[in-house]
């Protein structure tokens, strides 16, 4: 009995279930942030917002690699990486032409939206944490729903900051942080993604 698969197979039905659940919130939540983003013209709502288009690729990426070999997992968790790499070099580019054309983020946007993300991704976060020491594609979902939280606070210290001292810079100082947090996670998922695939080539 003990080598029906039986655990393999519910395990990759928990994985599934997480995935498609966060796929779905992630999914959501840029569309939202993405049109009060540009509402507000806020660098931060719109750096959070693509976050959250990268994670939503990354768990969809992710949900592929359920049931897949090592090898498929790794490579999911790698192109997870490039993916946020990408998507937070965009958001630089954007951060530094509103630096130099100028901007008026609307604060009131910013803090509503950023309240509602954070409560999305806490419970994200809630949803992936039993899997956060699990196989590597469920590794890089758990740092990236994690980011996620971090951003979200980034963008409501953004808001208040920027409705107390009526200044547009700490939205682009936040949004910045938050690509900064994107490009570091996508840099640590390609490194984990590379040593399991050495572990495997040892173990091979």
């Amino acid at each position: 009995m003990s080598d029906c698969g039986c655990e393999i197979e519910i395990t990759d039905k928990e994985q599934a279930k997480t995935l498609i659940i966060l796929l779905l919130i992630n999914g959501a939540m840029f569309i939202a942030e993405i049109i009060a983003g540009v509402l507000a013209d806020s660098t931060a709502l719109i750096a959070d917002s693509l976050d959250m288009l990268a994670d939503a690729s990354v768990y969809a990426i992710g949900l592929y690699a359920v049931g897949k070999t090592m090898g498929v997992k790794a490579r999911a968790a790698h192109i997870s990486g490039l993916l946020q790499i990408l998507l937070g070099l965009g958001v630089l580019a954007d951060i530094i032409r509103r630096a130099l054309l100028g901007s008026e983020p609307e604060p009131g946007f910013m803090l509503i939206v950023g309240a509602i993300a954070l409560v999305a991704n806490s419970i994200c976060l809630v949803l992936i944490h039993k899997h956060r020491e699990g196989e590597v594609h469920m590794r890089a979902s758990w740092i990236f729903s994690k980011n996620d939280v971090i951003a979200n606070l980034g963008v409501i210290i953004s808001g208040l900051l920027v409705l107390t001292l009526d200044t547009r810079w700490p939205d682009l100082i936040i949004g910045l942080i938050i690509t900064v947090v994107v490009v570091r996670g996508g840099l640590h998922i390609i490194k984990d993604a590379g040593q399991e695939r050495r572990n495997m080539a040892n173990d091979g």
